[in-house]
């Protein structure tokens, strides 16, 4: 099985995200994306989001963070939202939905739904997030699965070597 990739690329990932927003219009499959995108969650978490776990009701407005038990790790993560969900997905659904946006734009790598939490962290790492911080915000146990995650390739280690000026 190949391993899936982030969306490196800024205008595909521009064009990702705008696929069920304006080419293929589906306010639940954008909101899917941009959730995966914008929280790094793992899929199996995502789709178990909930009306409550965003709104408040007894006080009428929404929450400021999500508070998840990972389902994978067990751990409690705390996550600012900034945005609401629909309704609930089938696990299948949602790689339905990833890969759709990604052929429709033209993404030729593998894209599946964990495209999503690796997009965040390889964009989060780009502008200068600390690794250590990503391991973190991941839960992930050891940074050799970080950096798995973030997608390093040549080209990044040789923009180092270029950029560096001592």
């Amino acid at each position: 099985m190949s391993t899936t990739q982030p969306i490196r690329s800024k205008q595909l990932l521009h064009d990702f995200k705008e696929y069920f927003l304006t080419k293929q219009p589906n306010s639940r499959n954008y909101t899917l994306i941009l959730i995966g995108l914008n929280t790094a969650l793992r899929i199996n978490d995502i789709l178990h989001l909930t009306w409550g776990d965003v709104y408040c009701t007894e006080h009428s407005r929404f929450y400021t963070h999500l508070l998840i038990t990972e389902k994978k790790t067990e751990k409690e993560t705390r996550i600012l939202i900034n945005r609401k969900a629909d309704s609930p997905l089938s696990r299948y659904q949602a790689y339905r939905i990833v890969r759709k946006a990604a052929e429709a734009v033209g993404i030729e790598d593998v894209i599946r739904c964990h495209s999503l939490r690796k997009t965040f962290g390889y964009h989060a790492w780009k502008m200068g997030t600390p690794p250590a911080l990503l391991m973190e915000i991941y839960n992930h146990s050891s940074f050799q699965i970080t950096k798995h995650y973030l997608g390093i390739e040549q080209d990044d280690k040789d923009a180092v070597f270029r950029d560096i000026q001592l």
